[in-house]
């Protein structure tokens, strides 16, 4: 069954953990699920900054700067792996470096 990693943290303190080095290696997590072969995307996002927000509101189209939920939190980026069940998509996420200081939501893609 295939699952969406939605990986999201605080923005500034995303990128100073990046600057810092303090994350752990994404090239490990990569190699780990491509040996596995269960990676099937992974897929980051520019910052939340340069979002566009569309809604369209009695057949108006509103466009609003920015993302599409305001607080600190934004997702980055996201992954789809392709597992055997629920509890080895959930070990995926928990491997994730991102993880350590944001959070990833796993949720069951539909089957078309």
């Amino acid at each position: 069954m295939q699952y969406l990693l939605l990986i999201s943290a605080d923005e500034d303190l995303a990128a100073a953990r990046m600057r810092e080095g303090t994350v752990a290696s994404f090239d490990t997590w990569f190699a780990d699920l491509e040996r596995r072969g269960v990676l099937r995307a992974h897929i980051g996002l520019h910052p939340s900054e340069d979002a566009t927000t569309v809604r369209v509101r009695d057949g108006d189209v509103l466009l609003t700067d920015g993302p599409f939920a305001e607080g600190r939190e934004q997702v980055g980026g996201l992954a789809l792996v392709d597992c055997a069940d629920v509890d080895e998509a959930l070990a995926i996420a928990a491997g994730h470096p991102a993880a350590a200081f944001g959070q990833v939501e796993v949720r069951p893609v539909r089957s078309p």
